[in-house]
């Protein structure tokens, strides 16, 4: 069964910056697009950013020039180089590789104080 495992959030300052990481197992991983999606409270799970095989990348509106996806195929992970958080960031951050489900790691909290 895939299995991804998130790592990486914690508490910050407005300002500050934290790295996300998710190591997946059980799948090619060197083929798989990856994706970082967060749900903040009462709201919707919401796309971050994607990364295909090749390291095309794209990234939402709202963390674009502030946040970095990037893959090392070696590990098998997938990275979210997030800085210049703001509060509005705070969520619970899943890693997601679309197979032939949806699969998603546990999630980890990423807050952002003001």
């Amino acid at each position: 069964q895939v299995r991804l495992v998130e790592s990486g959030g914690g508490l910050v300052q407005a300002g500050g910056s934290l790295r996300l990481s998710c190591a997946a197992s059980r799948i090619i991983f060197s083929i798989a697009t990856m994706g970082w999606y967060r749900q903040a409270p009462g709201k919707q799970r919401e796309l971050v950013a994607q990364i295909s095989s090749g390291g095309m990348t794209n990234y939402a509106d709202d963390v674009k020039g502030r946040f970095t996806i990037s893959r090392d195929n070696a590990k098998n992970t997938v990275y979210l180089q997030m800085n210049s958080l703001k509060p509005e960031d705070t969520a619970v951050y899943y890693c997601n590789v679309n197979l032939d489900f949806a699969y998603w790691g546990q999630g980890t909290q990423v807050t952002v104080s003001s």
